[in-house]
């Protein structure tokens, strides 16, 4: 069974940082992308960024520079590291982790979610 178990959100003023942790317990599960979403309320849930199991990434528009993300392979862990936040920032984040026994099983997992608020 997959878990995915997320860490690291909090209250923040503008300006600060914080960093999320997302551990993968992945049986005989191969891991082939790991990335982070968030869901505002009254809004839809949007990628946030993504990392392939090559170390690729991608990050929406406006938090490149201010987002880092990071996986650590031997660990099964995504992280995110945010800088500079802002109050639109605020949101649920959810890791997600693209997994399968094989490339042609593979389906999104979803942790439970990490409360990220930005305020003064």
């Amino acid at each position: 069974q997959v878990q995915l178990v997320e860490s690291g959100g909090g209250l923040v003023q503008p300006g600060g940082s914080l960093r999320l942790s997302c551990a993968a317990s992945r049986s005989i599960f191969s891991i082939y992308a790991m990335g982070w979403y968030r869901q505002a309320p009254g809004k839809e849930r949007e990628l946030v960024a993504t990392i392939g199991k090559a170390g690729n990434t991608n990050y929406r528009d406006s938090v490149k520079g201010r987002f880092t993300i990071s996986m650590d392979n031997g660990k099964n862990t995504v992280y995110l590291q945010i800088t500079s936040l802002k109050p639109e920032d605020t949101a649920v984040y959810y890791c997600n982790a693209v997994m399968g026994v094989t490339w042609a099983s593979r389906r999104d997992y979803w942790g439970q979610g990490t409360q990220v608020t930005v305020s003064s």
